[in-house]
């Protein structure tokens, strides 16, 4: 018995043989294929390289032109009225902006850097064992806060905005006359038996001297923000075209803050739009290489819609910074177009390197993971931050519900259209 048992095993096992040969010849087959696909960017599906070639130079036309258009309108429609950079159209425009800026980062860059650091091609070790992507997008926001306060500190320092310096500037400037009509009376030391190295009454640390009455006077006019602060801030930009140097009661928030919060929102600017830009500029160039490279019309027709989308309201963001900032004509205009020709010259680039270069190997997988996931970490906080927090919490949109509204369905609207890009692109 238990030799027909043992010749009954052997005769399944014999008869199981070529299923085994061919189990094992289809896993081969398979390894064999996952290797060409990593090595080859030849098995693209719809491919045809004329009709791809003539499609890239309508999407560098197309995107060129999108980027100029964005990034001019804000620059040109500073000298009208309706397109002022703190006019509510404008307002409400730079949140639709702000909404598209902030769906690429998340939507768009976060994902696509995500999918290249974990694509099979990529070797299993260290790249299946952490995710990079956010890590290195959360490394691009912190970088990106460390170079937003420090690029501020600097500009602040280089143009003399000092909070110290200018409080010297006001005490300075102080008219005697004006002084004894409003109330404020300088302190006077004493002929005899004074020390003058001594503090008097509202010296500060530094030298810094605030007359008796200057801290009453502007609380009363700058503090007191309670049921005032929407009732004084509309009445001055009611006669924004008036004496802003007028020292009644009826200006009294024209004492000299107002000029500080521009000048400092003017430094701010600086800044902002300068790290948008490098933001904007690092996953323009993957943009534009990726669609570069490709071989197939039925991947680059929906990328051309999408990205002249994109590049225009991203222009309209970065441009309506660079407004903000007062740049002179040159550096706008510098700034304005290495930003419009990022895109398209990455597309360039792309169709010159078509033939060589192979967009499923380790190296582009992993530069182009890293680059989408920095640019994502970038944007997203630019978004949040500087231009989204920057205008919603103001007291242009705190004072203006109507404005308020349509900020907000602006900022969604943009956001949502964005995201639903990802369907196509």
């Amino acid at each position: 018995m238990i030799m027909f048992f043992i010749e009954d095993l052997l005769g399944l096992l014999y008869l199981d043989r070529p299923f085994t040969e061919s189990l094992l010849t289809r896993i081969s087959q398979s390894m064999a294929t996952d290797t060409t696909s990593c090595n080859s960017s030849d098995l693209e599906t719809c491919r045809d390289e004329s009709s791809a070639l003539v499609l890239k130079f309508i999407a560098i036309g197309s995107i060129l032109t999108a980027g100029v258009i964005g990034i001019a309108v804000p620059l040109i429609g500073k000298q009208r009225r309706f397109l002022r950079p703190d006019s509510s159209l404008f307002v409400a425009a730079k949140a639709f902006a702000a909404g598209v800026i902030l769906a690429t980062g998340f939507v768009h860059m976060l994902s696509g850097g995500t999918e290249a650091l974990s694509n099979p091609c990529l070797p299993e070790y260290p790249w299946s064992k952490f995710p990079f992507s956010g890590f290195f997008a959360m490394m691009a926001s912190l970088i990106t806060l460390l170079v937003d306060f420090v690029g501020t500190q600097y500009y602040e320092r280089k143009q003399g905005l000092t909070r110290k310096n200018e409080e010297q500037v006001r005490v300075g400037s102080v008219d005697v006359s004006t002084d004894m009509e409003s109330g404020i009376v300088p302190v006077v030391a004493a002929e005899a038996g004074v020390d003058y190295n001594a503090k008097v009454f509202g010296e500060e640390e530094g030298g810094a001297m605030h007359i008796v009455g200057m801290h009453a006077h502007a609380a009363h006019h700058g503090h007191n923000h309670g049921q005032d602060a929407c009732h004084g801030f509309t009445r001055k930009h009611g006669h924004e075209h008036e004496r802003g140097h007028q020292y009644g009661h009826d200006h009294g928030h024209s004492h000299g803050f107002d000029s500080n919060e521009d000048s400092d929102g003017g430094v701010r600017h600086v800044v902002v739009s300068q790290i948008l830009e490098l933001g904007i500029v690092s996953h323009s160039v993957i943009i534009g290489l990726s669609l570069g490279v490709s071989q197939s019309p039925c991947t680059i027709k929906p990328l051309i819609a999408a990205l002249s989308f994109h590049q225009f309201f991203e222009g309209f963001a970065l441009g309506g910074c660079i407004a903000q900032a007062q740049f002179k004509t040159l550096s706008a205009t510098v700034m304005a177009c290495f930003f419009a020709i990022t895109t398209p010259g990455g597309i360039g680039v792309g169709t010159a390197i078509s033939s060589i270069y192979n967009p499923n190997s380790a190296g582009a997988l992993i530069a182009e993971g890293i680059l989408d996931s920095l640019s994502a970490g970038i944007l997203v906080y630019m978004a949040l931050v500087d231009l989204i927090a920057a205008d919603f919490l103001s007291k242009k949109m705190s004072c203006n519900f109507r404005l308020q509204l349509v900020s907000y369905c602006m900022l969604f609207l943009g956001a949502g259209l964005m995201s639903s890009l990802a369907i196509w692109a």
